[in-house]
């Protein structure tokens, strides 16, 4: 039965599940002839291939940790990202092999066939391998998964987990006949899906990268039932021509989840996808905390499209007023999770770990309440909110300019160095932004004060990380340079 289980789909390929299992024995073996051992580190710059997966089941079969390395612009950047994480062994692919420099001191090796620059071949390693059973070695205290944050900032953090933490986060319900979509990095919440879907006996199927006609094409073609985005390509999907005319009959669940999310663009893709958007909340370092379910997007309900649901079971949440003590019911406080799918810390990063992970608690540096219905309202990053008699973040102003007509999609990016902030704003195919008609919506909400801060900067598109996040390094050196030679709009 096994032998005929089709668990991943790539392209026009089939793999059943007992191709994956053998991959994943001669993987091991062969990473075992290279050294990789218990408690070492094995580094993956990988596609959306089902071959990354066997590899890193494999290390782990080990007792080895494994990584998703973010593929990072950045030739710097990626050196880094290498440097904190220390990788015993680095694997690359064809489609990844140019991204890391020859001559590094760094041991690599190509899950494919040997490249021209003599990088040797893991799978002709592997070929000469039984496809037998191997016995996993791991343990549940032992290193398993790093983990990459978004990275819009610079440089991601991972986040440490052993394979008890871990299996806590991906050993969850799933049904047999679940076809989840995977066009996200593996590095991500995208590895996680593929763990959750495969345990549970689904199906996987892979594509590239997210692309809006795509991701589309395949839901109607491939009859995906799960799928997962960030919110700016959940706001791209949702507008997208294509949509009207795509079977979507056979989704259960469209997931969103990392960035701001305006509730006028919540309500806008409940209107359009039916009864079947979910929103979560959670990071890298402490999972999934909480959720706001299909059936709660309740439309006679608009008020619960401004949080992030009720927190999950098993999942301890407290948040922390400037005072220091705990705030109650309403009281804005920063966030602190504790949960047994937690993250133990960061990779060989002792100084951000001493800040954010303390006695037993993560601290996310997100702001937030809980109403009266018990509902978790995120207001946003710390560092974003605007302190005062009525606060002001981010998301509440992109709602209100979501809100004018002439605004399609707007992401707002805070400058602390230079006291502004920046709308990056995206307007509808067939009109021009109307900004005497946005400072006038802004004005009225939070008065002539701060709509002066705000800086209007029109584009067709907002600059993303591989993600799918907002990517605010790239968007400050836009909006910088945009001022400097005088091509924004400032109210």
């Amino acid at each position: 039965m096994l032998r005929q289980t089709v668990c991943i789909v790539e392209g026009d390929r089939s793999i059943p599940a007992s191709m994956l299992l053998e991959a994943t024995y001669r993987y091991a073996r062969a990473l075992e002839s290279l050294g990789i051992s218990k408690g070492d580190v094995v580094a993956l710059l990988a596609p959306n291939r089902w071959e990354a997966l066997a590899v890193r089941y494999a290390a782990n079969l080990l007792g080895a940790g494994a990584t998703f390395l973010s593929v990072l612009s950045e030739e710097e950047q990626r050196m880094a990202l290498l440097a904190i994480i220390k990788p015993a062994l680095l694997v690359v692919f064809p489609e990844t092999r140019h991204l890391v420099l020859a001559g590094e001191s760094l041991s690599i090796v190509l899950a494919g066939t040997s490249s021209d620059d003599g990088v040797p071949s893991l799978d002709e390693r592997a070929a000469a391998f039984s496809a037998a059973h191997f016995e996993s070695r791991a343990r549940p205290g032992d290193l398993a998964v790093i983990s990459s944050s978004g990275g819009s900032t610079g440089i991601p953090k991972g986040s440490r987990r052993n394979f008890a933490s871990y299996t806590a986060m991906v050993d969850v319900p799933s049904p047999l006949d679940r076809r989840q979509l995977i066009n996200g990095p593996l590095a991500n919440l995208s590895q996680v899906l593929a763990d959750v879907t495969l345990i549970g006996g689904g199906t996987i199927v892979f594509q590239p990268h997210y692309d809006a006609a795509e991701t589309l094409a395949a839901i109607a073609s491939q009859r995906i039932t799960d799928f997962f985005l960030v919110e700016p390509q959940l706001f791209e999907l949702m507008d997208h021509p294509s949509l009207p005319a795509t079977d979507l009959s056979s989704l259960r669940t469209l997931t969103h989840i990392g960035a701001s999310a305006p509730p006028t663009l919540r309500l806008r893709a409940r209107e359009r996808f039916g009864p079947i958007t979910v929103h979560a909340y959670g990071a890298s370092e402490e999972g999934l905390v909480s959720m706001l379910q299909a059936d709660e997007h309740d439309l006679a309900f608009p008020k619960r499209f401004a949080s992030a649901g009720r927190v999950l079971p098993g999942v301890e949440l407290r948040l922390r007023k400037r005072d220091g003590s705990i705030a109650r019911e309403g009281e804005v406080g920063a966030i602190e999770v504790r949960s047994p799918a937690m993250a133990e810390g960061y990779r060989n990063r002792p100084d951000l770990e001493a800040q954010a992970f303390i006695e037993g608690w993560y601290r996310s540096g997100d702001l937030g309440y809980r109403d009266t219905e018990q509902y978790l309202h995120i207001l946003g990053r710390a560092d974003d909110f605007e302190p005062g008699a009525t606060p002001i973040t981010p998301t509440m102003v992109e709602d209100t300019l979501c809100r004018t007509a002439s605004v399609r999609y707007v992401s707002i990016l805070v400058d602390r160095e230079y006291r502004r902030w920046y709308a990056f704003v995206i307007p509808w195919p067939d009109r021009p932004v109307d900004i005497a008609t946005c400072e006038l919506a802004l004005k009225k909400a939070y008065g002539t004060p701060f709509t002066s801060k705000v800086v209007v900067l029109c584009c067709h598109a907002i600059p993303l990380t591989s993600q799918g996040k907002p990517d605010r390094e790239t968007m400050l050196k836009i909006a910088h340079a945009n001022i400097e030679f005088g091509m924004s709009h400032g109210f």
